[in-house]
């Protein structure tokens, strides 16, 4: 009787994403690195072993990214890593990027998103000690100012000076404002070095542009980002529509290539059935190196 052959369904999966990952690279010119995860150190370091598996490796990279936030100073450590490796760095947002997502991206030299994707506002996320849940920084700190304006004008309540006394922490309080103030920093340098690096003249009426005028579009679309206000709540969605017509950011819609959006889609698709197969949550892969997911 002939010996029957086994093969892992894993491994045909595996086979076919790798074809349709070859198909994205072929038609974006670049190495395709996927990430979906929270920004944080941990995750931070298979994203590091992903990108260093990559050969041959191309003189751009695609970052196809997915992630509800987190540390803004993992963020950094993920942009500096990207930038060590490659001259030119795209990200591609076809779900979201929220928080310290959206800081990320601001890292690369074009952001690509699909109509229906959003980034978010600029709110990094902190541990409190006792709590299993991250704080958003911004929230904490609107709420302190808050309490305190109600103080200073004698509003305050009893129960709210309470909770002032209880909660309020001057450690964690300075630790929430140096994550907005680096967040912030962060986003301008890197709009100012990257994102608009190629921005040479005004489109209303041409003039040339000077870094001045950089770096004040950069700090007014931090500004932007970092006004609860305006937008309402941590998880708002911010579409591509909107950051261009809000933020004045330049966006890249994917449906402008419709090859690049459908060959992004195929993969993606499979990426996320094999994602709920395998059971991992967080994973970062380099189809030339391996998959690293947990």
């Amino acid at each position: 009787m002939a010996e029957q052959l086994h093969t892992d369904p894993n491994e045909l999966i595996e086979a076919e994403l790798r074809s349709r990952a070859q198909e994205v690279e072929r038609l974006m010119e670049a190495n395709l690195l996927t990430y979906v995860g929270p920004i944080d150190e941990a995750h931070g370091s298979s994203l590091k072993v992903a990108v260093e598996a990559i050969k041959p490796r191309r003189r751009r990279l695609v970052v196809n990214l997915e992630t509800n936030g987190g540390y803004i100073e993992a963020a950094e450590r993920i942009a500096n890593t990207l930038r060590h490796h490659y001259r030119t760095v795209d990200f591609v947002v076809t779900t979201f990027a929220m928080s310290a997502g959206t800081v990320l991206v601001m890292a690369g030299d074009n952001i690509l998103m699909d109509y229906s994707a959003t980034l978010g506002p600029i709110d990094p996320q902190l541990p409190r000690p006792g709590s299993l849940m991250n704080v958003p920084a911004l929230g904490y700190l609107e709420q302190f100012d808050r309490l305190i304006k109600k103080s200073g004008n004698g509003t305050l309540t009893a129960a709210e000076l309470a909770y002032l006394i209880q909660n309020f922490d001057p450690a964690e309080l300075y630790q929430y404002e140096q994550a907005r103030d680096l967040s912030i920093a962060l986003l301008e340098e890197w709009l100012v070095k990257y994102k608009f690096k190629n921005w040479k003249r005004t489109e209303a009426r041409g003039l040339p542009v000077t870094i001045t005028m950089k770096k004040d579009r950069a700090a007014e679309i931090a500004r932007k980002l970092n006004d609860t206000k305006r937008w309402h709540s941590h998880a708002r969605g911010i579409s591509m529509q909107v950051a261009r017509r809000e933020l004045k950011l330049h966006i890249d819609d994917l449906d402008d290539t419709p090859d690049v959006r459908d060959a992004l889609s195929s993969y993606n698709s499979l990426l996320l059935n094999y994602r709920m197969v395998r059971g991992h949550h967080y994973f970062a892969i380099d189809w030339k190196g391996g998959y690293f997911g947990h």
